[in-house]
């Protein structure tokens, strides 16, 4: 094969790239393309991040003789015309879960099968492909963690792919496919590996500490495994038999199994994975509201909620405090609190965020699906001093210790038009 193109998608790194390394091997020259989709809405955070992944991703292209063609419109359309412009022999892509990556795929390999180009998907998402573990039995996958999680870490891991040492375009390209880059230096596959390299010295106190709303202790990376910065097979084998690992390798098999139960269950993003369960939602838009802007009257909801407003990012912890206050006690439908942590969260994908909604909202996997969590004691035992409420709710800040867990405590201004419904129901 003369000439590859590799359609990036979410697989934005030159390590451990299945779809890159096997096109580099086959072909004498590699296309590597990343295509923007106008339809797929995202919010200013989430671009900024992307155009630091992409920036970092031609960076490193270009060190290796190669560089990223970056285009804009229907992903199949471009990726066609990019492949017959350059006579390319195959276009090589990461396969995906969600409804719209199969779609695309089933499109890209019907397109590519009326141009006579070969069309090949690769692993490289998660750490087991989707789909390849099955509960013994039947069943097309497994719908409750635990014997998922036994069967994960008996399976063989793939083995990691070197990024390739030469990456060599066909020549005269046009200028137009190519962008100059100013992106955020906190994003990209540079950053994700600086990251995991310094959070490494931290992992033997993971398992204490990964709880702690405070302390901050969480290694931050799941921005950077979402877009594919960092691989999760690759983060697998470098934290496997390192003192700490296990809790880091049992949230790697959370994310694997939710990818499994979208790749099974299509529709995980509106309608409820467990029949029978879905309770009936309130539709209070003003509680939705005041949940939504972090003042609610609960100051570890609130912290958590403007924490998400401020970085994009929150506390798994706090995430589990949060979505249960929503559809636990103020019985808003979890659809509405997944469509906002997705359109804020740098993170956010369909398997994880809908999965883990669904999870806390008993519609889901959870095989106990009227559990709720007790705000008041979760702050308490993961945010015992207050500190993680007062860095987010600064109206709090002089409120000291335990007492500023107490919804009571809040002075006026900071409860808005929902001082009682909201603080109290607590249960």
């Amino acid at each position: 094969m003369n000439v590859a193109a590799v359609l990036f998608t979410r697989d934005l790194r030159v390590h451990d790239n299945p779809a890159l390394s096997a096109s580099a091997r086959a072909a004498e020259h590699v296309v590597p393309m990343f295509v923007h989709d106008p339809s797929l809405p995202a919010g200013e955070a989430r671009r900024r991040f992307l155009a630091g992944c992409l920036a970092d991703l031609a960076s490193a292209l270009q060190r290796r003789g190669g560089d990223l063609v970056e285009l804009h419109g229907d992903p199949v359309h471009e990726a066609i015309r990019v492949a017959k412009a350059v006579g390319a022999a195959g276009i090589a892509v990461a396969a995906d879960v969600s409804g719209y990556a199969r779609s695309r795929e089933r499109r890209l390999a019907a397109a590519c099968s009326a141009e006579r180009i070969a069309f090949r998907t690769f692993p490289g998402v998660t750490v087991v492909p989707p789909g390849s573990l099955r509960p013994g039995g039947g069943g097309s996958h497994y719908k409750v963690f635990t014997p998922f999680h036994r069967a994960w870490q008996a399976a063989s891991w793939r083995d990691l792919c070197e990024a390739p040492r030469r990456i060599s375009l066909p020549a005269d390209l046009p200028k137009s496919w190519f962008r100059s880059h100013s992106g955020d230096g906190a994003a990209g596959e540079s950053a994700a590996r600086e990251r995991l390299s310094a959070w490494l010295t931290h992992l033997q106190v993971y398992p204490q500490m990964h709880d702690d709303l405070a302390a901050d202790r969480t290694s931050r990376l799941s921005p950077y495994l979402h877009f594919g910065c960092l691989s999760p097979r690759e983060l697998a084998a470098r934290v496997d038999g390192r003192p700490g690992a296990e809790p880091l390798l049992r949230q790697l098999c959370w994310r694997d199994f939710y990818h499994q139960v979208l790749f099974a269950f299509p529709q995980l993003r509106r309608r409820a994975y467990r029949p029978g369960v879905e309770d009936s939602w309130r539709d209070e838009r003003d509680a939705l509201e005041a949940w939504r802007s972090g003042h609610t009257g609960v100051p570890i909801v609130d912290a958590g909620m403007r924490q998400l407003l401020a970085e994009g990012w929150m506390h798994n912890r706090a995430r589990l405090i949060t979505a249960s206050y929503l559809t636990k006690h103020l019985g808003v439908d979890w659809r509405a609190g997944g469509d906002h942590f997705f359109d804020l969260l740098l993170d956010g994908d369909v398997a994880n965020n809908y999965g883990n909604w669904q999870w806390v909202a008993g519609t889901g996997n959870d095989t106990r699906p009227y559990r709720r969590f007790n705000p008041l004691r979760q702050a308490e035992r993961f945010d015992p001093e207050g500190e993680y409420v007062r860095r987010y709710v600064p109206e709090l800040a002089d409120i000291p210790g335990k007492a500023v867990h107490e919804p009571w405590k809040l002075p006026p201004s900071a409860r808005r038009r929902y001082p009682a419904p909201l603080a109290l129901d607590v249960r």
